[in-house]
This record gives C-alpha cells, sequence and structure tokens, in this order.
C-alpha cells in the first residue's frame, strides 16, 4: 500500500534540490524484444531535464534506438532503523529512512552544441567542484570536436513521483525513541537523518 504521508511528488522544489546534490542513478529500458535492462550511471538535472552520456554502441543504445520511453530512479538512503529503537521484541518496526524520485519519459539525443556544453558544464561542477579546468564553450576549438563526437542524451519527464521517508507515520513516542536512537548510535548520517527527521515531521514540534 502506497503510503501517502511519504509522498513528496508535488514539492518540485525539494525534488529539484535533492537530485542537483545526486550524480547516480538506473536508467530503466526495454528493447526491441521486450528484454529490460537497468543501467546505473552519472546524470545531471538542469532545466526539467536528466542528462547522461555514454556510448553510442552497446545494449543500452540498441534500446534506446528500438524504444524511446525510459524509467529513471534516484534513491538515497540516510539510515538503517533497527526494531530494537521503538520495540524491544517484535522485527516489525525495522525500517530504513530515505528520500527516493522515480521518473517515467522518453530519452532523445542532444545534438546542439551549447546544450550539450551546459550539460557537461553541470557534470564538472558536480563531480570536479574544485575547477582545474578551461570552460567548456562550444566555440573554443579544443572543445568543439569533443562536444560533437560526444554522445549526449536527455530525459524528458512525463511524470515525476518522489518518495521522502523520515518517520511520518509515526506517533510522538515511537518518533522521540528512533531520535534517541539515531543520536547515540551517532552513525555517518545519523545527524543529517535527525535533521531531516524534524524537518518532514513538523507535526513532532516537541521532540
Amino acid at each position: 500500500m502506497r503510503r501517502k504521508e511519504f509522498s513528496m511528488s508535488e514539492n518540485k522544489q525539494e525534488i529539484a534540490e535533492f537530485l542537483r546534490e545526486m550524480s547516480f542513478g538506473f536508467l530503466g529500458t526495454v528493447g526491441s524484444d521486450g528484454a529490460c535492462r537497468v543501467t546505473p550511471l552519472n546524470f545531471v538535472y538542469g532545466d526539467g531535464y536528466f542528462y547522461f552520456h555514454g556510448s553510442l554502441a552497446g545494449e543500452k543504445m540498441k534500446h534506446l534506438k528500438a524504444n524511446p520511453q525510459v524509467s529513471f530512479t534516484v534513491a538515497k538512503e540516510y539510515a538503517i532503523i533497527p526494531s530494537y529503537f521503538t520495540d524491544p521484541l517484535l522485527a516489525c518496526p525495522a525500517s530504513a529512512y530515505f528520500k527516493s524520485v522515480m521518473v517515467r519519459g522518453h530519452a532523445e539525443a542532444v545534438s546542439d552544441l551549447r546544450e550539450k556544453a551546459d550539460a557537461f558544464t553541470l557534470f564538472m561542477k558536480k563531480l570536479q567542484p574544485e575547477g582545474g579546468y578551461n570552460p567548456i564553450d562550444p566555440e573554443d576549438p579544443k572543445y568543439a570536436g569533443q562536444l560533437k563526437a560526444v554522445a549526449l542524451f536527455r530525459i524528458v519527464p512525463e511524470e515525476i513521483s518522489a518518495k521522502f521517508k523520515f518517520g511520518q507515520n509515526l506517533n510522538d513516542h515511537k518518533f522521540e525513541d528512533v531520535l534517541q536512537g539515531l543520536q547515540k548510535r551517532g552513525g555517518e548520517l545519523d545527524k543529517e537523518t535527525v535533521e531531516l527527521m524534524h524537518k518532514y515531521c513538523p507535526h513532532h514540534a516537541g521532540s
């Protein structure tokens, strides 16, 4: 059963911020024979599109030529929530807190060199934020040939849904138990998870 309290599908700003933070997603395609494929790849999100690049050869490209309809999923797990945070005996409360965005749309090749340059600039800003390279400009002869040769695709979304799960379904007592469990455990993302619990569960204002 889909839990409405976790849905973030109407909050476009929160979705966009999460997508700009992430660099890795999973592309779902279907070939002419009906065979499905899920490909992990780097991506960037800009101007409402998802961009990815790669070789023009291979099964992924065969699928896209046969059927441009795709799915794309981005997810980040923040914390595993052990059952004993809220119940000393039952396994049922065990859970995970996460953000996920699911996209349905179609993929199309990008040929415009300016759009390519802008997309690859987004890639570089995300994956190499420290700089150390000349600006990507299609007018620069050192980049022009490279931009023409590289294959870049954009996913045009037809539907975007998002789910951010951070304890919205818990009562005040269990919410507080999870908060205390995370604070005591002190894992790599536990502090951030606590902050997100407060952000997305304002009805637990006293916690």
